[in-house]
């Protein structure tokens, strides 16, 4: 009987050590994650997404490496997201410019925003504050308007690309504002500052997190907030629906997907950690410094939220005749 039970507890021994390695094999994640950002390094999509990359590593247990991918306003490091193997070892830093705007401009789209993607959680929202350079004499957005109907197509706006929800704001302000201003695609908005600094472009519209240190600069200066609410870093700056531009609305979002098909447990694992690591106090205190708002949604809730933000913004593109050949 002692044999017999020696050679079970052998047995269970040797059967174990094999299954743990297996184990081992099939835990999630077991190496590096990538994480793509398709724009320039230097900003927003690119600053924020830093920041979430580092304290997912702490959750994950496992580095995040951050790939930039910029161009063809954002769909060039999409694609290379969807082409992906969906195994959560590859994920995206979209944003409304890519997954809301960008797909509607094509006649062929690059990619079905809805169907190409597993959508894991949104990550942020943050107004746009439309600037001017600072050799621009308007002093508000009345101001502003006034100079631009004065000199029809003689001012122009900057954007991160063709499509972004950048241009698309601009559009917007054009559309409700009824004037004439040049729109000038350039691959990322940190490329567009010396442009302003210049005099070469007038009009910008980019998030907080990466305005805020060329307004406090007096580099530039901030007319107008694009969101319902005016915002703590800029509480002197009104709403561009207060300074007299009804009806306009447009914040930008910043969400995490996967592949299309990503396995649920993956799906829900990535979810799971990454809303952990936006609901520390850290991470909160650190967007709210930059002007942005930590979200955390399920990907059901998610998935909802960008059907209809693609709603939304297929309407704006058809009425500002944006388009990409």
């Amino acid at each position: 009987m002692n044999r017999a039970l020696t050679a079970t507890l052998c047995a269970a021994a040797l059967w174990t050590g094999a299954f743990q390695p297996a184990q081992a094999a099939d835990s999630y994640p077991n190496r590096a994650v990538r994480m793509i950002i398709p724009f320039p390094v230097g900003g927003a999509t690119d600053i924020l997404a830093r920041v979430v990359a580092q304290k997912s590593a702490e959750q994950f247990g496992q580095q995040v490496v951050v790939d930039n991918r910029p161009g063809a306003g954002g769909t060039l490091g999409s694609r290379i997201a969807v082409t992906a193997t969906a195994d959560g070892y590859t994920l995206l830093m979209g944003t409304t410019s890519t997954h809301a705007i960008g797909p509607h401009l094509y006649a062929k789209p690059p990619y079905d925003s809805l169907a190409d993607f597993s959508p894991v959680t949104q990550v942020a929202t943050s107004p746009n504050v439309l600037l001017v350079g600072s050799q621009v004499p308007a002093q508000s957005i009345k101001e502003l308007v006034a100079l631009a109907k004065a000199q029809p197509g003689k001012m122009n706006f900057g954007s991160s690309g063709t499509g972004t929800q950048f241009h698309l704001s601009g559009e917007l302000l054009k559309l409700l504002a009824g004037i004439n201003i040049v729109h000038l695609p350039y691959k990322g908005t940190a490329l567009v500052y010396p442009e302003m600094f210049s005099g070469s472009i007038q009009i910008l519209f980019d998030v907080p997190v990466v305005a805020l240190p060329f307004i406090k600069q007096g580099r530039v200066r901030a007319l107008g907030v694009s969101g319902k609410k005016r915002i703590n870093a800029l509480p002197g700056v009104p709403t561009i629906v207060e300074a007299g531009i009804p009806g306009y609305d447009a914040d930008l979002w910043f969400g995490l997907f996967g592949p299309a098909k990503l396995p649920a447990d993956r799906l829900n694992r990535i979810n799971a950690e990454v809303v952990k690591a936006l609901n520390t106090n850290d991470v909160r205190e650190r967007f709210a410094a930059l002007g942005a708002d930590g979200v955390g949604t399920t990907p059901a809730a998610f998935s909802a939220f960008l059907k209809a933000e693609n709603e939304k913004w297929a309407k704006v593109v058809k009425a500002s005749g944006a388009k990409i050949d």
